[in-house]
């Protein structure tokens, strides 16, 4: 029998997950060469395999009970939800550009609102009526609470791709600033119905809308302050160093106080990224400044990122799925799609004068709405148990469906638009700077 290894601190954690992210993408980066974030998922995923294997044929070896008991040890939901997420939305926000987000402003709104309460709804109501064929003994609000965590789009991987094959500049916005919003909007639902999951309090549509208008009208809020508080500071010098430690401080100080006041920290976050990426960056900084913290928060965003993916790859060692776990997971797949289908189809086909009305813009927007380091952030903040279990398969398979299958294929898909001269991959006119 083995002795059960002392606790890790969580710098101990923190250590092991950041070697094992650069040592598996330096093994990605010469040997692979998938994209990074896809293959840490697959690399985590195949030395979670390799950890259990080992230990089934090799007697002695029992590295994957000791990556278990780590994964175990790791409070995911004061790391992730209560913390990370901020910092994700922060990095995110600063690269969203307002002015092109003005021109598509009404269907970025609905889609990050309205989209993803529908989409919560359907998702929920699919998959849980797919649970109930399947026999799974889940209390109804659970699938709920996964249709508000997979909801949120990643746009990380897909703007590279946007990018490279020449899509308007007013598009490749609009599915960051869609982003961006939905990512926060989707964690004030996904709260708001975890903790009726968690309490088994009845949960109402009107208590539920009274919630969201205070967390969400509050993040909103406390986001403008710090934002317009940090713009100001930033202003009044040019000292690189301190200017980036005082958008940390942004971060971390907003964070705590969202946290005290029970209100959307992320959220929060994202609003006040705006504001520094867009008025901050353009009026109140040098452009060595400018530089430093650009880079700065594309470092703390890829390894952030970077250390999710691994977990994801790495928690196959305590989740060891079986068939409902995969049956779930397929569904999930086929799911999430008609879902983002249904949601992208109402909003870019009720507004005709909002430049996203074309039919190759709604099917970027569809293919291109990967799920990815947010949905896995939430996922692993549920309470460990056979629902946490099954909810995480669900969430790994419509994950890695999106950054597999569908960020690899959507080049093609604009290239098609392309021949068939649909009218998103148009040239546009550059807008007029606004004063």
């Amino acid at each position: 029998m083995h002795e059960t290894s002392a606790a890790l601190s969580p710098f101990d954690i923190a250590a092991i997950l950041v070697v094992a992210s650069a040592f598996l993408g330096w093994l990605n980066h010469h040997f692979i060469k998938l994209p990074h974030v896809i293959g840490l998922t697959v690399m985590g995923a195949i030395a979670a395999i390799s950890l259990m294997l080992a230990d089934a044929f090799i007697p002695g070896i029992v590295l994957d009970d000791w990556v278990a008991r780590m994964l175990e040890q790791m409070n995911f939901t004061d790391t992730l939800l209560e913390g990370m997420l901020s910092f994700l939305l922060f990095a995110g926000a600063l690269h969203v550009d307002l002015d092109r987000l003005r021109i598509a402003w009404l269907p970025v709104l609905l889609l990050s609102t309205v989209g993803v309460i529908i989409s919560t709804m359907l998702i929920g109501g699919a998959i849980w009526g797919v649970g109930w064929l399947l026999g799974l003994e889940i209390a109804p609000i659970w699938y709920f609470v996964f249709g508000a965590l997979i909801s949120p789009t990643d746009p990380v991987s897909v703007l590279g791709v946007l990018k490279e094959e020449n899509v308007p500049k007013s598009l490749q916005s609009a599915v960051a600033g869609e982003s961006l919003f939905n990512d926060g909007v989707g964690i004030v639902v996904f709260t708001i119905l975890l903790g009726a999951a968690v309490t088994g309090a009845d949960f109402s549509i009107s208590e539920g809308a009274r919630l969201f208008a205070i967390e969400a009208g509050g993040g909103v809020l406390v986001g403008l302050v710090f934002g317009f508080i940090g713009y100001r500071a930033v202003a009044s010098m040019d000292e690189y160093t301190l200017e980036v430690l005082i958008t940390l401080a942004i971060v971390m100080g907003g964070y705590a106080l969202c946290t005290q006041l029970h209100i959307s920290g992320p959220l929060a976050m994202a609003v006040a990224g705006l504001l520094i990426g867009n008025h901050g960056v353009t009026y109140a900084m040098s452009d060595v400044t400018r530089d430093y913290l650009i880079k700065f928060w594309e470092l703390v965003d890829e390894l952030l990122n970077s250390v999710l993916f691994l977990l994801i790859g790495l928690e196959l060692i305590a989740l060891v799925p079986g068939v409902p776990h995969i049956l779930l997971g397929l569904a999930a797949i086929v799911i999430t799609l008609a879902a983002r289908a249904i949601a992208v189809g109402g909003a870019t086909k009720l507004i005709p004068a909002a430049r996203l009305d074309s039919e190759g813009a709604g099917r970027v927007l569809w293919w291109g709405g990967l799920r990815g380091g947010i949905s896995i952030a939430l996922a692993l903040s549920l309470p460990v148990g056979p629902t946490r279990d099954l909810l995480l398969a669900a969430t790994f398979a419509a994950v890695l469906f999106s950054v597999l299958v569908q960020r690899a294929t959507l080049g093609r898909l604009i290239e098609s638009l392309k021949k068939k001269h649909v009218p998103v991959v148009e040239q546009e006119a550059p807008l007029t700077p606004s004063a």
